[in-house]
């Protein structure tokens, strides 16, 4: 057959190649109506293709087969090339019945299953090459479906990792190892894929764990290959290239379970992602997972610097992300422990940042509020905060001190940092009457809880000394309120200071009495019980 370079093909720019016009368009359906179309079919014509997909090197292989009269050798290294060719240039059964490269590109990939692991990589590198068109191809999902299913199939049996790469059969199921290296293959065992898929892009991974999740492969595994793959990424990466592999790598480890993922990983990932600007998107779902899990965290890991346009010493803001990604979970779904962990956690964070000069009060405030009241049982160690920003920020007025102190559930205040509270020079008066104030009637439903609690204050039992501190008890109680009416109206400092004195003793001696009566009233029960217990018959059991 007498062969003419009659067309000129541009491909890509990258390659010009000189072919027989007439061998191409008999297999090819877009040149064929491409040809047709022209008027004068004698003289050169000049093609010019600016997305063949695989440039080049995928033409020449689709050349090639359409000079070897519709035959070519096809391998899993050029079915992609192959096979996205043949759907660029429409090589299917309009042009040719028998021997067209769409055909039998297809029935190539119908023995997927039968290639080596080294071989299926292969493919989807070459996939990876050609995207974005080898999505719409059916090649590239076919790989990733083969590639997952192989993983799922390995984590299910254990293959042994004595080589990364198993080429002879994909995996092995079985092998002979030394007792001696037995600890290293259980350590590798289930993870001797982790250094093959590091030859895929971001967008690649994300579809291969796609397809692991949908495959339902162990989520701390695929958590635990996403985490290898960022750290070995980086070592050579551009900042453009780490940030898309720590997006992606957000992004994955959003969609499993969070359970699967670390806290200290996740803190992990936020401090190399400060410095790459990632997406917004990725951003809060990096944020709403540290936050879900906050109760696992150290002080030290909210210790993040703030950003550079804020004066702040550390990110308060962060933080403040943190706390209402953890109560969008849910108060209800938080444990109790949780709770306390996490206002334990917070106390410790107000602490350290409130000798930051810079920190305003509306955001010393807002950190100290964003839990709710029912988190905290104590609020002893939120006072030191509060007493350690008002020392820094000695230049306060009285109305912005009142709004600090606002913060506080004086209720939920011990005695002694009450005392402490009202003896503090930096806290504004009115917060030193109110903590006082707030024991008082602690101290008198104390008192009135115990006196409702004694069944037996007529008993003969009771002696004339229970009677006699039960009047004194009363006694305290009307004392303690006239200190509070007096309070109420007092407006000189030093008068003021000598009344809270005063009602300093008057809590002292009012605890010790409590103390007293409950020791009291305790030896009182017990002595009534044991006596009815000596008087009662026994149940007769026969007539």
């Amino acid at each position: 057959m007498e062969v003419c370079c009659d067309l000129e093909v541009d491909v890509n720019g990258e390659e010009t190649f000189m072919v027989d016009k007439k061998i191409i368009a008999s297999y090819s359906g877009r040149l064929s109506k491409l040809f047709g179309k022209s008027k004068d079919s004698t003289r050169n014509l000049k093609v010019i293709f600016h997305d063949f997909p695989g440039g080049a090197e995928s033409f020449e292989l689709m050349s090639r087969f359409c000079y070897n009269n519709g035959k070519t050798q096809i391998s899993p290294s050029n079915i992609s090339l192959l096979h996205c060719a043949a759907q660029f240039m429409e090589m299917n059964n309009s042009v040719s019945a028998t021997n067209n490269l769409l055909d039998q590109t297809e029935k190539s990939l119908e023995e997927i299953s039968y290639w080596t692991w080294s071989e299926l990589l292969v493919a989807l590198k070459q996939c990876q090459d050609l995207l974005p068109v080898v999505n719409s191809s059916g090649v590239l999902q076919k790989c990733l479906d083969s590639l997952a299913g192989r993983l799922a199939l390995a984590s299910e049996t254990s293959p042994c990792p004595s080589t990364s790469s198993p080429d002879s059969s994909g995996f092995r199921f079985s092998c002979d190892t030394k007792s001696t290296e037995s600890l290293k293959t259980s350590l590798s065992r289930g993870t001797w894929w982790f250094e093959d898929l590091l030859i895929l892009s971001p967008v690649l991974v994300e579809m291969v764990v796609k397809s692991m999740v949908a495959r339902k492969i162990d989520h701390l595994m695929i958590s635990r290959f996403l985490f290898y793959y960022q750290k070995s990424k980086f070592y050579a990466a551009t900042s453009d290239e780490k940030r898309k592999v720590i997006e992606t790598v957000i992004d994955m480890l959003y969609s499993l379970d969070g359970n699967s993922v670390s806290c200290k990983s996740l803190f992990g990932i936020l401090r190399v992602s400060m410095t790459l600007n990632i997406n917004k998107s990725s951003r809060n779902k990096l944020e709403s997972m540290i936050g879900s899990q906050l109760d696992q965290a150290a002080l030290d890991n909210l210790l993040v610097p703030s950003p550079h346009e804020t004066n702040y010493l550390y990110d308060v803001n962060l933080v403040l992300r943190f706390l209402k990604a953890f109560l969008r979970g849910g108060i209800c779904q938080a444990s109790a422990m949780q709770l306390r962990k996490v206002s334990s956690l917070m106390d410790s964070y107000i602490a350290e940042v409130a000798p930051d000069p810079c920190l305003k009060p509306s955001k010393f405030r807002a950190i100290a509020i964003a839990l709710p009241d029912s988190a905290r049982d104590s609020y002893d160690g939120l006072y030191q905060a509060v007493d350690m920003y008002l020392e820094v920020h000695a230049g306060l007025s009285e109305e912005e001190k009142l709004k600090i102190c606002c913060v506080l559930n004086y209720e939920k205040l011990s005695a002694e940092v009450c005392i402490h509270l009202s003896q503090n020079s930096k806290f504004p008066s009115k917060s030193a009457v109110q903590a006082l104030i707030s024991q008082q009637y602690k101290l008198k439903s104390l008192l009135h809880g115990t006196n409702n609690s004694k069944p037996y204050t007529d008993s003969p039992c009771t002696s004339s000394a229970d009677v006699s501190s039960m009047g004194k008890q009363d006694e305290a109680t009307d004392q303690v309120v006239l200190y509070a009416g007096k309070l109420d109206v007092l407006s000189d400092n030093e008068e003021l200071k000598a009344h809270l004195q005063g009602m300093q003793w008057r809590v002292i001696e009012l605890e010790k009495v409590c103390r007293k009566m409950q020791t009291q009233m305790a030896k009182i029960v017990k002595s009534r019980i044991s006596r009815h217990g000596c008087t009662r018959s026994l149940p007769r059991l026969c007539s």
